[in-house]
């Protein structure tokens, strides 16, 4: 694979000398369009004749990305931009940028003309007797006429946001009235309706002004990312153009570190607002850095105030962080009594360690077995640092502890986990195999590549279950497919998991020009799908993803989630399976587990609830219309509270004869910070609730007793 990567660079990059870009396409969108089409045309797995039919689906997803909802643009303007319906594949060949420049134009002017008509509106009254209704499905709609025909398309808007805060302050006052003030909680000052009109209405009106301000804050280069990825995404939905900013963020989501101060913000008015304080990290540490805390001036070392009044949260955030070492100074105006105080923070590496692996020891009132369970949240790595993280690694260390308690089993729990590192995941599932073939990665037009476990030693051979749902993705696909081919696991979750079946790699852009000079620098990444991978038995999981051995019902049982619902997925297919075989325990009876399974589902009281819920939540999904005047609404809103009333708990019960404990060699590290102690106990009490883990508990005791 590696060398197959090296030729592809080298034939590409013989193209990019035979068309280093002219002084026409030095402007860094056409140097970051020529690369990006030129990586796609040599690497994509399924390259793309770059032509009408494309021209029409490039057209549609950008179109969607300019305006999906219909709320902005006018049927003259989308016709204007239809005209080029069918030269955005020539305007690519040329890397000439009419149409997206025809398109900035017009979506700039059409925020204003909507912060304008928003602007008529929000001063007066809307009547809410009027028996009319607002559609939700932009499918459904049609763009606006004209400005006339877009005013009432936000009349409708404003007057459902209105809405939805008049009825919650009227039902606040009407509950007051009934059953008086709880013990604990304010009274609320009784208002006439048109008091609390008029007090909705503001508060509308201060969401959205803080909206328009954030609408002008978007930058053409914003809006070019999305022109590009428009383009990127007719070859599939997870090839992706990345700026570095978004690259250096998925970085840090999958290697769980970065060097910073380690606090989570967000925008609050013209200033930025501490969220929370990431435990053990440089500001915990300092501590005088607070929640609610509003950030006004960032000052590097030796540099001068940068006051960040007005600034987008990512530009704040780029300043904020920094090399471990090196200190910056905030400007704080604090949340406790308002005063105005510089803190000094230095940067560091900062650990966010909720998304690692974890595990924890379960046992049950009828049994003196322990089984052990782990949580993996994704397949996280540090790809770019020697002695990164690892999940792989965290998954063995987690085995070899839960062995050191004695386990009967192992629970793995991948429910919405969305993938990762493919490197983490062979390594993972050598951990339950003797050795053998794990995962067949194909590129384009080339013999697949068997990725193999080549360690012949199991670090776990007992008991295996691993736990999956619609959201468990790629890389949890893949471990699922394997240990379900070996026989080595039992799966269960789901109808299927999400149908992730392909392999995307980065590439900087930069390599494109690289030695042309620093003008030709920080172009960003390109994420490519370069190849499909398929079990070993030869399928893909692609699209149709992997169907459990057991299936258990949940919330989602009848609605469409997954892969198969994006636009472009690439299809399913199928190649040679590979022999593969290992002697480490399998679970011979798996039809039988899944016989009594079933039975002990038609017979539990929640389960028939879920599937009750299913069927309610899929009817909901196919309402889009919602009532505009106040007593359709609030009858529309009791008969779905009231269909919703017997569900209203349905997941806030405790196990009963769960008992659930942390390994004592977790203990000192959890109690060492009271917000991961306090993020523990959330975790067991919420793990306590879990009717899926008490299945997957009495599958696997049912698996012991015939084994």
């Amino acid at each position: 694979m590696r060398s197959y990567i090296i030729v592809a660079l080298a034939a590409l990059l013989i193209g990019f000398g035979a068309f280093y870009p002219s002084d026409d396409f030095k402007e860094k969108e056409g140097m970051i369009l020529h690369a990006v089409m030129n990586y796609l045309k040599v690497l994509h797995f399924a390259p793309q004749d770059i032509n009408d039919e494309f021209s029409k689906k490039a057209y549609d997803n950008y179109l969607k990305s300019l305006d999906g909802n219909k709320r902005f643009l006018i049927q003259s303007e989308i016709d204007s931009l239809k005209l080029y319906e069918t030269e955005i594949d020539d305007q690519v060949h040329l890397r000439t940028f009419e149409f997206f420049g025809k398109s900035v134009d017009i979506i700039e002017n059409s925020y204003d003309r909507a912060e304008r008509l928003y602007k008529e509106l929000i001063d007066q009254s809307f009547d809410f007797n009027e028996k009319e209704y607002i559609e939700f499905d932009s499918e459904k709609k049609d763009y606006a006429e004209n400005e006339d025909a877009l005013k009432e398309v936000w009349r409708k808007y404003l007057k459902y946001e209105v809405l939805t805060k008049l009825q919650s302050k009227l039902e606040i006052q009407e509950k007051q009235e009934k059953e008086g003030v709880a013990e604990g909680e304010e009274a609320v000052e009784i208002k006439t309706m048109k008091e609390l009109e008029v007090e909705s209405r503001e508060e509308v009106k201060e969401t959205f002004d803080d909206w328009f301000v954030r609408l002008e804050k978007i930058r053409r280069s914003d809006r070019f990312e999305s022109y590009i990825n428009a383009i990127v995404h007719v070859y599939d939905p997870h090839t992706d153009y990345l700026n570095p900013k978004e690259k250096q963020d998925f970085d840090i989501r999958m290697g769980g570190k970065l060097e910073g101060i380690g606090a989570r913000l967000s925008p609050e008015g013209e200033y930025t607002r501490v969220v929370s304080i990431v435990p053990g990290g440089p500001a915990y540490k300092a501590g005088d850095l607070e929640v609610d805390d509003l950030i006004m001036v960032v000052t590097q070392e030796d540099g001068e105030p940068i006051d960040i009044k007005g600034m987008r949260l990512d530009d704040v955030v780029q300043h904020i962080r920094g090399d471990k070492g090196t200190v910056v100074t905030l400007q704080i105006k604090k949340a406790s009594d308002k005063s105005i105080v510089d803190i000094q923070i230095e940067r560091d590496e900062v650990i966010i360690d909720e998304g690692f692996a974890r595990s924890l020891l379960l046992e049950t009132d009828d049994s003196e077995e322990k089984i052990g369970y782990i949580k993996l949240p994704k397949f996280y790595s540090s790809f770019e640092r020697k002695g990164g993280n690892s999940c792989s690694e965290d998954v063995k260390k987690e085995l070899e502890k839960l062995k050191e308690n004695n386990v009967s089993g192992v629970i793995l729990d991948l429910r919405n986990n969305g993938g990762g590192s493919l490197r983490d995941v062979v390594s993972m599932t050598g951990l339950f195999i003797e050795d053998g073939p794990i995962v067949q990665v194909k590129p384009r037009d080339k013999k697949a590549t068997i990725y193999e476990d080549t360690d012949d030693g199991v670090v776990y051979d007992g008991p295996l279950v691993v736990m999956v749902n619609q959201y468990s993705a790629s890389a949890s696909e893949i471990l699922a497919a394997a240990l379900q081919d070996y026989n080595r696991a039992i799966i269960v979750g789901s109808n299927s998991t999400f149908g992730k079946g392909t392999v995307q790699r980065f590439f900087d852009l930069d390599e494109a020009y690289k030695g042309k000079g620093p003008e030709y620098s920080n172009l960003g990444n390109l994420k490519v799908t370069m190849q499909k991978f398929y079990r070993v038995n030869g399928g893909s999981t692609q699209l149709k993803g992997v169907i459990p051995d057991i299936v258990l019902p949940d919330n989602y049982h009848y609605l469409d989630i997954g892969e198969k619902d994006y636009d472009y997925a690439m299809d399913w297919s199928v190649i040679d399976p590979v022999e593969y075989e290992q002697n480490v325990l399998t679970f011979p009876n798996i039809d039988e587990l899944a016989e009594k399974s079933e039975k002990r589902i038609e017979m539990h009281p929640e389960f028939a609830l879920i599937m009750e819920n299913a069927k309610r939540l899929k009817a909901n999904r196919d309402v889009t219309a919602y009532p505009l005047s106040l007593n359709d609404y609030e009858e529309f809103l009791d008969k779905r509270e009231q269909e919703a009333e017997q569900f209203k708990d349905l997941l806030d019960k405790n196990v009963e004869n769960l008992m659930i404990k942390n390994l004592e060699t977790d203990i000192s590290y959890i109690n060492s910070d009271e917000s991961r102690i306090a993020r523990n106990e959330d975790w067991i009490k919420n793990l306590s609730k879990d009717i899926y883990v008490e299945e997957v508990l009495k599958i696997m005791q049912d698996g012991k007793l015939n084994n």
